[in-house]
């Protein structure tokens, strides 16, 4: 229990300590009105208080991530731990931050604008492409998962849920951001919040030993290499690109940049804490990696084990809180992924988004193509998902570092877990059997020749800036 308290302590200390540094780097403007009071529409941009919005941003970047990418990370033991403190204080931290914080400075604009001011025209179209068909994927899923786990824990047929769910999903990204999202997210964050609560008193009090095996080795059973795979197995918990689509909905609704670091930095802190609940319990409830990974079966079912490890420390009413709040976890990033594909081909086509025809439009587009992606068998595609997600991720930090470094600032903030992402996500691509499928070593070799590259070409683009 003394490396988990310990985990959470850096966490807290990383908010106060490194998310004062990040604050200070960027240079926040307290007197500067924010594109919520400036732009107010009374749609997308809407002053909400900042407790709201912290708590709005934190479900809005959770989505499954924090708890079946640690259930699924935990297989390589505690080590994950350490990717989960650091990546959340060094990596995932700096880059809500600074997708939120960039945004704030630019009318709240999305991710694909602020590719189109840094990396040129051609690079954005290329960019909004992949990111669009991302964010139906997400929003596809998202609909598909909790389907099914309502269907399988109440009743009632799935393609019911599915409709049920994506009309909901519809209203939300059509409705004002304070009519459905600023009303409900709260309470759901904070019923997340109980059911993770309890279930760590439930660990605590039932006796069970957090780390039964207790190294930093590599425990995985399958074998598998915590470089590059552990880093892309665990995305939302440490660092995620999903989030830079989320952040700038949130920069349109705070009324001050002081409040820049609870909402972004801190949302991501609080996430990184309930990644690390979540790999604890699946690595002390099945007293291992061996016994979790046998707890997964073949297709790593992380449902299972979320349903298994709640009904056996709660009992079968902890089990309904403990999937409920799973549920609306993926509903609710599910729904803001598909407005966020909104705003971003509003921002890209430059349709203002205050009539309710131009929401529709739009909405209708986007909605079609995800209902058509529900009905089809998208298993694998999903799993080129985590590393499109931390390409993503890898993305939005170097365009921080080009932001910071063009304002004269210490861009190594960002340009340091930027540098080692690229030679994740390069190490990955050549060494997954779905891409080129090289040995480990000729991958890394890759992954840090692709590293250097991308980093020379940063130093070209930043001095030519």
């Amino acid at each position: 229990m003394a490396l988990f308290l310990l985990s959470v302590l850096l966490l807290c200390l990383g908010y106060l300590i490194y998310g004062a540094v990040v604050e200070k780097v960027f240079d926040i403007r307290p007197n500067h009105q924010t594109p919520a009071v400036t732009y107010a529409d009374g749609v997308d941009y809407i002053p909400l208080s900042v407790w709201r919005v912290f708590l709005i941003q934190f479900l809005n970047i959770a989505g499954l991530g924090p708890v079946f990418g640690a259930i699924l990370g935990a297989l390589y033991g505690p080590v994950c731990l350490l990717w989960i403190v650091f990546g959340s204080i060094f990596a995932g931290g700096v880059h809500d931050y600074l997708s939120g914080m960039i945004s704030m400075c630019y009318r709240g604009r999305t991710l694909s604008y602020f590719v189109e001011i840094f990396l040129g025209r051609r690079f954005c179209v290329a960019f909004l492409v992949v990111l669009i068909v991302l964010l139906l994927i997400v929003g596809s899923i998202f609909a598909k998962t909790p389907a099914m786990m309502l269907s399988s824990l109440i009743g009632m047929d799935f393609v019911w849920w599915l409709l049920i769910i994506f009309g909901y999903y519809f209203l939300a990204t059509i409705l004002p951001i304070d009519k459905i999202v600023g009303r409900l997210y709260p309470l759901f964050a904070a019923a997340l919040l109980l059911a993770t609560v309890l279930l760590l008193f439930a660990l605590l009090g039932k006796g069970y030993d957090f780390y039964p095996d207790l190294h930093t080795v590599n425990q995985n059973p399958n074998g598998q290499p915590i470089f590059p795979l552990m880093f892309i197995t665990i995305a939302c918990g440490a660092l995620s690109g999903f989030h830079a689509t989320q952040s700038p909905m949130m920069a349109r609704c705070l009324v001050n940049e002081k409040y820049g670091r609870p909402v972004f930095y801190g949302a991501m802190i609080l996430e990184g804490v309930v990644a690390l609940v979540w790999a604890t319990l699946s690595i002390a409830f099945f007293h291992g990696t061996s016994g979790l990974n046998e707890a997964l079966g073949a297709g790593g079912n992380a449902g299972k084990v979320v349903a298994d490890v709640s009904e056996g420390l709660l009992g079968v009413y902890g089990k309904f809180l403990t999937v409920g709040s799973i549920v609306l976890l993926a509903i609710t990033s599910g729904d803001t992924a598909l407005r966020s594909a909104r705003l971003s081909l509003a921002d890209f086509f430059k349709v203002k988004q205050q009539k309710l025809l131009n929401r529709l439009v739009l909405s209708l587009i986007i909605f079609a193509l995800a209902m058509g992606l529900a009905f089809i068998d998208l298993n694998k595609i999903w799993l080129y998902f985590g590393w499109t997600n931390q390409m993503l991720a890898t993305i939005m930090l170097w365009i921080g570092a080009l932001y910071l470094k063009h304002k004269k600032r210490l861009y190594q903030i960002a340009m340091l877990p930027a540098m080692f992402m690229t030679s994740v996500c390069g190490t990955y691509f050549a060494y997954s059997k779905l891409m080129l499928a090289q040995s480990l070593d000729v991958s890394i070799v890759i992954g840090v020749a692709i590293m250097l590259f991308v980093t020379g070409l940063f130093a070209f683009l930043s001095a030519k800036a």
